[in-house]
Parts: structure tokens; C-alpha cells; sequence
């Protein structure tokens, strides 16, 4: 891979004296989708959060086109490109849909509009929930406000964290479907998923993650033959 958007080496990350990463190292080009695959504790949120600068104590290099990430705070890194979909949705409950998604956005009112309108393509189903309240949405249609949410400010790599967990089906295939057009239209998309066979689905590449390591990567296919993939989705 030439020139990548995301280059990440030696990447570790600590809670306390826990090490929760361990000298982790990774690409991602532009139009890409790569899955992050592990069980629960495996470390993929850890991360994402090292990624975005919200882990306290980090260590490694992080490049986004080339440029250091280096001591930026979350805020510095999402206005060089990065956008972050945390576990858990945190959709703005006492709000409507439509509002969650114009607060992430500070462009003039045309623009916003517009992107508005991507976002309404993207998710039909946002469309036609705009004026109900987060709360009141169902989870997938959470999910689906919290990516929109994300791609408000037009990130050029999108960081998502467990985006299928307690989705039906349909669902999940509708998220999914939606992070491969994120990818086509000329974004990065990192996500973090212990659901391997959504993730499989949904990715180009993958990486397997356990006990706080990247133990394997390769494509898709690659990764659907690879024996590591039990191991990694047994945990501990």
C-alpha cells in the first residue's frame, strides 16, 4: 500500500499498570473498510480510543496522511479527518434525530443542509424518523443516527465501535451496507466488531486481535480460511 491514510506503529496502550495494546502496527488506505475482529476485552476499543487520543496513557506513532497525531486531543484529530462512533451509540436522547445530526455540523446553513441531505440518502429510514426524539428511535435506527452523527463533519477515516452489536439481521445489513458506500464515496472505515461474520461481510481486510495483540491480517477471504480466527474469538 502507497502512500496509506492511517499508518499506525508500535501502538501501546495502558489502563493503570494493565497493558491493553501491545506494540500494535497497521494501515488503512482511502475506499478501504477494515475490520478490527476480536472477542469482548481483546482490546479493540482501547484502540480506537488511542486512536482518537481519548486513552491517557498511549505510546507509538500515529499518522493520518502523513501528518502526526502526536500529543493532539480528540477535538485537533477530528478536524484533521477523524470521525469516532463510540460502543453504545450515546445519541443525544432529549433531542430529535435531525437535531443530533445539524449540532455535529458547523458549516454555513447551505452546507449544512446538504450534507444533511447525504446523510437522509444514506439512511432513508433517518428520513422519515427526523423530528422523533433519539430516545424513541430503536436501536438500529440509533445506530444508524450515531454514524450519520459521525459523518456530519466529513471525516476522511470513520472509527466505529461494535456498530452491529444487538442488531437484527436486516439491520446489521443495512449498517454494514451503509459503511461500504462511506468507503466507495472516499472515506476509510475502521471497525471494531466481535460479530466475525458481520465483520467478514462487510470489510476488505481484516485484522484479528487477542489479548491485547494484533495476532493476523489479510483479506477477508484470507481471514475466513485463517485457524487464528477461532482462537481469537474464544478470547482468553
Amino acid at each position: 500500500m502507497s502512500d496509506p491514510l492511517l499508518y499506525v506503529r508500535g501502538l501501546a496502550v495502558f489502563h493503570g499498570t494493565v497493558q491493553a495494546v501491545e506494540d500494535a502496527g497497521f494501515a488503512i488506505g482511502t475506499g478501504e473498510v477494515v475490520a478490527l475482529i476480536g472477542a469482548n476485552g481483546a482490546g479493540k476499543s482501547s484502540l480506537l480510543n488511542a486512536l482518537m487520543g481519548l486513552s491517557r496513557r498511549s505510546q507509538g506513532e500515529i499518522r493520518l496522511a502523513g501528518e502526526s497525531l502526536a500529543g493532539l486531543a480528540p477535538h485537533r484529530r477530528a478536524r484533521l479527518g477523524m470521525g469516532y462512533v463510540p460502543e453504545g451509540r450515546r445519541v443525544f436522547a432529549g433531542m430529535t434525530a435531525e437535531e443530533n445530526l445539524l449540532v455535529a455540523n458547523r458549516e454555513g446553513a447551505a452546507a449544512r443542509a446538504g450534507r444533511l441531505a447525504e446523510m437522509y440518502r444514506l439512511f432513508p429510514r433517518l428520513g422519515e424518523r427526523r423530528q422523533a426524539l433519539a430516545w424513541q428511535l430503536s436501536g438500529g435506527e440509533q445506530q444508524m443516527l450515531a454514524i450519520a452523527r459521525a459523518l456530519m463533519s466529513r471525516p476522511r477515516l470513520l472509527l466505529v465501535d461494535e456498530p452491529m452489536l444487538g442488531l437484527a439481521p436486516a439491520l446489521a445489513e443495512t449498517v454494514a451496507a451503509a459503511l461500504r458506500d462511506i468507503a466507495a464515496a472516499g472515506a476509510a472505515v475502521l471497525l471494531a466488531e466481535q460479530n466475525a461474520r458481520a465483520a467478514l461481510a462487510t470489510c476488505d481486510r481484516a485484522l484479528l486481535m487477542r489479548l491485547g495483540s494484533i495476532i493476523g491480517e489479510g483479506t477477508r477471504h484470507e481471514i475466513e480460511g485463517d485457524e487464528r480466527l477461532a482462537r481469537v474469538m474464544m478470547g482468553g
